[in-house]
């Protein structure tokens, strides 16, 4: 991972991303924006407004094996890491409209599901900072046993006509974060995601929440991540220390059809093993593995 070390040290140097810069595109903490604009410039529908008014609210019960970051000790490794990833990535939406993002892996085990649902609690964790993670992994779906939530409702069942919008997202009592189960299992998810609901729904969200977060399938075995990188305003990678090899981070990047990349998060890192001590975070649960965990990683 000497590459991706690197890239990051480089990254962090500069400040800001060179999309003239050599060397693997997407590799540097950074920028590199597709032409798409934001939805949240557009002026709001009357239904959206109410929208939040609607849903329903549940208990803040993370399962004990989510490893789920906690804002009451802002001070522990985990929180300061993910609250240094929340604090790029609103920086980068000052210059620039972002709202949406995919967050994916190469393969599985890398922890994204991990990444996507601890960024979104970090951005939650902020005033008025209304935030929607969104279970996209309709293939092994997670986001629900990490809540303890039902699974159903869901989108599947909201792009099926099963289900309203409001009644597939649920709010978390006590914060500003926002959730959506992937619904019931279906055999065609590629298909579904062909819908043109799924760009309806994914250009409207942003009007009412300020960040969208998706959870979706690794890029290399299915394509349902680059499909989602072209509907939404960002795509953050997660690598995994040990795990991820340069040939799968190459060909994940090159299979993303827009140059949307805002950078990647490194996980299983220990501190001090990257070059620089502002890395997005190192993942102090994985340094002693438990089998009942590795289900929350992926």
């Amino acid at each position: 991972m000497s590459r991706v070390h690197d890239a990051l040290r480089r990254a962090e140097q500069a400040g800001v991303f060179n999309p003239a810069a050599p060397a693997m595109p997407g590799m540097s903490l950074g920028m590199g924006m597709g032409s798409r604009g934001a939805a949240g410039g557009a002026a709001i529908d009357p239904g959206m407004r109410s929208l939040l008014e609607q849903v329903e609210e549940i208990p803040f019960n993370p399962s004990p094996d989510a490893h789920l970051i906690d804002a009451s000790r802002p001070h522990e490794a985990p929180m300061e890491e993910f609250r240094t990833l929340r604090t790029r990535l609103n920086h980068l939406q000052g210059l620039q409209p972002i709202h949406s993002i995919v967050v994916t892996s190469p393969s599985p085990a890398e922890g994204k599901s991990f990444a996507a649902v601890n960024l979104a609690l970090a951005e939650a964790n902020l005033t008025n900072n209304f935030t929607l993670l969104a279970d996209f992994d309709f293939r092994r779906p997670i986001v629900h046993n990490m809540f303890q939530v039902d699974r159903s409702p869901g989108i599947t069942d909201f792009l099926q006509g099963k289900a309203q919008l409001h009644e597939v997202i649920k709010r978390v009592a006590g914060t500003n974060l926002f959730i959506m189960p992937a619904g019931e299992a279906v055999i065609n998810p590629l298909e579904l995601l062909n819908l043109p609901e799924v760009k309806q729904m994914l250009d409207s969200l942003p009007q009412v929440f300020n960040w969208v977060i998706l959870d979706s399938p690794p890029l290399l075995f299915a394509a349902d991540a680059n499909l989602l990188s072209t509907l939404c305003h960002g795509t953050v990678l997660v690598v995994r220390i040990g795990t991820t090899t340069i040939d799968s981070v190459t060909r994940a990047m090159q299979s993303l059809c827009e140059n949307n990349v805002l950078g990647i998060v490194v996980n299983g890192a220990r501190r001090g093993e990257l070059y620089s001590k502002y890395t997005y975070y190192h993942s102090y649960y994985y340094s002693k593995p438990e089998p009942e965990a590795k289900e929350a990683a992926e």
